[in-house]
């Protein structure tokens, strides 16, 4: 059998059979990338964003918007800037518009896209959340949705430095007391910042520039994030380290992380527990990354001295909120991208997406994919759910410090190599890396836009089989290059993390976890056990996940030979309890173990 080998670039062109498909569809070659192969696709049947030129389109601005964007806007179609539309209003209007630009309250529902009779083709969301837009409405109906991500970087990042400034010397609790007419002097005694640690939690575009600053007041800046590339934060004097070790070394935390289900609620009472005592907390990311409960009895206890919150779980939060009226506490109602300068910077990075997308480019803030044929989606419908699948199995076994930045993935399949039509697939992996772990929309469209911007490098191999092609591939491996692993076992022989998967009657399963063969389907979540050869292993762990009614839905083990080692992989449907798990763990015969969260 043979092998050919691609990667993704951003500055490649695109392979005459890409540029075909993109001019065959009016979308730009900016964002072209170098396949493995690709297949063409007739005209029937396609979906995808064109404008026709012969008249100029309609914008409609639902919510106001900077007067450099609006002119941007004008300068290209007609925009109509009706503000404070009711829903049965904006239905009304919407089958007139070819785009829809909104903030954050406007509701983008399923009924406006019904609403629009087809016409509408682009949605720009002034600012980074979409959660008002239903994606899924949205590419359903051929519309594309962009958003503005970038825009409020400084400004977040200032308003995380006056935060920390204001509450490392009482500013705000000093002020009221000067208007009430005190004069406090004593009690409003601050801590320095020259030579303390500052731990920046999420080292993305904001953390970036939080970190630099923090330099410039001379601070020690540590940072957790599992994606950033570690020359990076050297270049600025940073120190990548992990989550654990962040927050116990730090005085000062500085929250930057999306909120995803990994990080919901992750300051909670076992890592509040862990910090130093008198740590002081800046958020200015997401108010559900902290348990705001366990962050008032940290206050109380006194192992956090001091808080400075932008963002709270409910906005705005109730009036008796404990931690708000907290003595301790200096809070701001969602400042973080309010400023002049930010808002103008809003208004022009919407208006230049929304354009650009009208033209028929490819945006890179595309926060769903275009519609892929239905005779290509059909058949790689459960590959495309193995990917995916793959790619948050083997992040989720990269163990933290480290940086994700080399990813090799493998298709075996009895295809000709121009039948077989990867980008779905890699876009996929690509989602599955990154979105456990980020607020980022991966997609057709901008997943190897988002790879790039990580640091993240993937590269493609295909292996051609031999037999009858009519499935479109055999298996799909995919392996992460220079990490540690929070399970050793799923390191191969060749020092690589590293899981497999095939496609059996239609359902994705995991087939090999480093050097070890499993069977297990990628349904609900996965428990992998390192364990010595012996009986009565799968009945005592049955039992452990049996006590608490967790189904276990698939249990299958691999090993080395007869007593010797084994991993087992256990499908389970509901998350087992901390401890069950740990009671897993405590079993003598297993070695190590990790639960998976698919």
């Amino acid at each position: 059998m043979a092998a050919a080998a691609s990667s993704t670039s951003l500055k490649a062109s695109p392979s005459p059979t890409i540029a075909s498909w993109m001019r065959q569809r009016s979308l730009s070659t900016t964002f072209g990338v170098t396949a493995i192969s690709f297949r063409r696709v007739e005209p029937r049947g396609r979906h995808f964003v064109v404008l026709s030129m012969d008249a100029k389109p309609t914008i409609l601005v639902a919510e106001k918007l900077g007067e450099a964007g609006v002119k941007l806007l004008k300068d290209f179609a007609n925009v109509d800037c009706s503000y404070n539309l009711s829903p049965e209003e904006l239905c009304t209007k919407i089958s007139l518009c070819d785009a829809l630009i909104v903030r954050s309250g406007t509701k983008v529902s399923r009924e406006v896209f019904e609403s629009s009779g087809g016409r509408l083709k682009v949605v720009g969301r002034a600012g980074v959340g979409i959660d008002n837009v239903d994606l899924a409405a949205a590419t359903e109906h051929g519309c594309l949705v962009v958003n503005a991500p970038t825009a409020n970087t400084v400004a977040a990042a200032e308003h995380g430095i006056a935060l920390l400034t204001a509450m490392a010397r009482n500013i705000a609790q000093a002020d009221a007391s000067v208007k009430a007419g005190k004069w406090e002097r004593s009690k409003y005694v601050g801590v320095s910042l020259v030579g303390k640690t500052l731990a920046v939690m999420g080292f993305g575009k904001v953390g970036t520039e939080v970190a630099r600053r923090a330099k410039g007041l001379g601070m020690h800046v540590i940072a957790h994030d599992p994606y950033a590339p570690a020359d990076r934060a050297r270049a600025i004097g940073v120190e990548l380290v992990s989550f654990d070790e962040a927050i116990s070394s730090a005085d000062f935390i500085s929250l930057h992380m999306p909120l995803t289900p990994s990080t919901s609620k992750i300051l909670n009472d076992e890592n509040f527990a862990k910090m130093k005592k008198g740590v002081r907390i800046i958020n200015v990311a997401r108010g559900g990354v902290i348990d705001e409960e366990a962050l008032v009895k940290a206050l109380e206890s006194g192992i956090v001295a001091q808080a400075a919150l932008d963002v709270f779980t409910v906005e705005p939060p109730p009036k008796d909120s404990k931690l708000v009226q907290h003595v301790n506490v200096t809070a701001t109602p969602h400042l973080g991208a309010s400023t002049m300068e930010a808002q103008e910077g809003v208004a022009i990075e919407i208006a230049e997406a929304v354009v650009g997308a009208l033209k028929g480019e490819l945006a890179a803030t595309a926060v769903n994919a275009p519609m892929v044929p239905s005779e290509v989606l059909t058949e790689l419908k459960p590959f495309v759910s193995l990917a995916e699948k793959l790619g948050r199995l083997a992040v989720q076994l990269v163990a933290g410090g480290s940086g994700v930045k080399s990813v090799k993935v493998t298709y075996a399949s009895a295809r000709a190599p121009d039948d077989l039509d990867t980008r779905l697939l890699r876009a996929m992996i690509t989602k599955g890396l990154i979105e456990p772990i980020s607020s980022v929309f991966v997609n057709l469209v901008n997943a190897d836009f988002t790879a790039k911007q990580r640091g993240l490098r993937i590269t493609e191999e295909r292996i051609v089989l031999d037999g009858s092609p009519e499935s479109p591939l055999e298996f799909i491996q995919v392996q992460i290059a220079n990490v540690e692993s929070k399970f050793a076992s799923a390191i191969s022989d060749s020092g690589e993390i590293k899981v497999e998967g095939r496609v059996k009657d239609g359902i994705p399963h995991l087939t090999k976890v480093g050097s070890f063969e499993v069977d297990v389907s990628l349904e609900g979540s996965i428990i992998l056990c390192r364990q010595v050869d012996q009986p009565g292993m799968i009945g005592k762990v049955g039992s452990i996940l049996g006590e608490e009614n967790v189904n276990v839905s698939f249990m299958s083990v691999g090993r080395i030979a007869p007593r010797k080692q084994a991993v087992m992989a256990i499908g389970v449907d509901e998350e087992p309890s901390k401890q069950s798990l740990k009671r897993i763990g405590e079993i003598s015969s297993v070695e190590e173990f990790v639960y998976l969260n698919l």
